[in-house]
């Protein structure tokens, strides 16, 4: 099985809400022999006659189906809301919800079961199959209850970037590992090419945004191939068929196409799995859209800058990929493109300066975050920050006419307007 195909598996089985159910279906019609022994096994007698059992399941049936079409109707509902509120992407993290799918799993069965149920029935009542479809159709509300609690916690803005910045820093420290150090000077922001030698180049044929390649499997094939692999798109970048998605230098020529086009993951959105500016990316949408006129809500704006806070000090302590991938005798086997502080810092910090305008909320808290990271990240990644801090500056001078608001706005408030100065 190749790189490719473990990832697909891996990524279906992550995302797919509708496997669980589908496989309890399947148990439950499997279990159909042994549901109608029980009563017997057990000796178990029925307290019901079989007018009733077969009323009192059909109506369960009917009830349960209905039930589970109305409340994923208003689940998706729900959600669309929540997307034109803060951005479409935060989609696909409702439906990585465990919640979700747990409850869409105990509906499907407590249906799929009374059914079962319901076609025992002729002479005699499976009296136990009956309190099984009962009690789990009552436990159903139960956990619909406990649903409706959950999703109204997690769609709240403080909820959706709170999840978005808690994945992406955990994806910052699985991506860059190692800390930076303090006298450390900053790579460069492509690893160079090597002259001479000559180069083949491996066009994709397949259209999407690179998802995750295969670091290890690259190393791997440059080195049996005995030659320098470089992977041309960055993860998260939009690439279309006839794009170069490899180089090759210094040899590979029977290195095949299709096996450097297993080592490569390419979907229709970007994930966050290798992608941490992703997570910087999602965040900056939700203020940008707070900030709109057509929303207007600033203290979203300062909860999104909360989070962005987080996720730059956690870059600004990593050592930031190099792009440069050796094998174990130390000979350079791959090359690929990496985001650095100066791509980080601009991403976080560029649309929300120049959204944010004359509001004083969003301004005095975009500074309070400056100030602090430039106090705590490493000496040489404070300058860029220092620069932001002055563009900062000057867009209070070009926005704040009257004097008073402009010393105001020229205070950090880690609360935006409100907190200690």
């Amino acid at each position: 099985m190749t790189w490719q195909q473990r990832y697909r598996i891996s990524r279906f089985l992550r995302d797919s809400i509708w496997l669980a159910p589908v496989v309890v279906i399947v148990l439950v019609l499997l279990a159909h022999p042994l549901v109608g022994r029980l009563d017997g096994i057990l000796g178990v007698k029925a307290v019901i006659g079989a007018e009733t059992a077969r009323a009192l399941l059909a109506a369960l049936a009917s009830s349960m189906l209905t039930f589970i079409v109305f409340v994923f109707s208003i689940m998706l509902v729900t959600v669309q809301l929540a997307s034109a509120q803060l951005t479409p992407r935060i989609i696909a993290t409702f439906f990585h919800s465990g919640i979700l799918r747990f409850s869409l799993t105990v509906f499907v069965f407590a249906f799929a079961f009374t059914l079962e149920a319901l076609s025992q029935i002729g002479d005699s009542v499976p009296q136990i199959a009956v309190w099984v479809s009962s009690y789990s159709s009552a436990g159903c509300i139960g956990v619909f209850l406990y649903l409706i609690h959950d999703v109204g916690k997690s769609l709240r803005p403080i909820s959706v970037l709170t999840c978005v910045g808690n994945t992406g820093q955990a994806v910052i420290r699985e991506v860059y590992p190692l800390t930076v150090v303090a006298t450390q000077e900053a790579p460069p922001k492509f690893a160079p090419v090597p002259e001479g030698g000559g180069s083949r180049t491996v066009q994709s044929g397949r259209t999407g945004v690179v998802l995750a390649f295969d670091v290890a499997g690259l190393v791997e094939l440059a080195r049996r191939a005995d030659c320098l692999i470089e992977f041309v798109p960055q993860v998260g970048a939009f690439v279309t068929s006839g794009d170069p998605l490899f180089r090759l230098h210094g040899g590979g020529a029977a290195l095949a196409d299709h096996l450097l086009d297993q080592s490569v993951a390419i979907g229709s959105e970007r994930t966050v799995e290798q992608d941490p500016g992703f997570a910087f990316r999602i965040i900056v949408d939700i203020a940008a859209k707070a900030l709109s006129s057509a929303i207007n809500d600033p203290t979203t704006a300062v909860l999104a800058l909360d989070q962005v806070h987080r996720l730059l000090r956690a870059v600004g302590e990593r050592q930031l990929d190099t792009g440069r991938m050796h094998d174990d005798v130390g000979r350079l086997r791959l090359l690929y493109r990496t985001p650095d502080w100066e791509d980080f810092v601009a991403l976080a910090i560029t649309e929300i300066r120049l959204f944010s305008g004359n509001n004083i909320q969003v301004v005095r808290r975009l500074r309070a975050m400056l100030e602090n990271l430039i106090d705590t990240v490493p000496p040489q990644r404070a300058a860029l920050l220092r620069t932001e801090l002055e563009q900062l500056d000057r867009g209070v001078e070009h926005a704040f006419r009257d004097p008073g608001d402009r010393v105001r706005a020229g205070l950090a408030d880690s609360l935006g307007v409100g907190g200690a100065t």
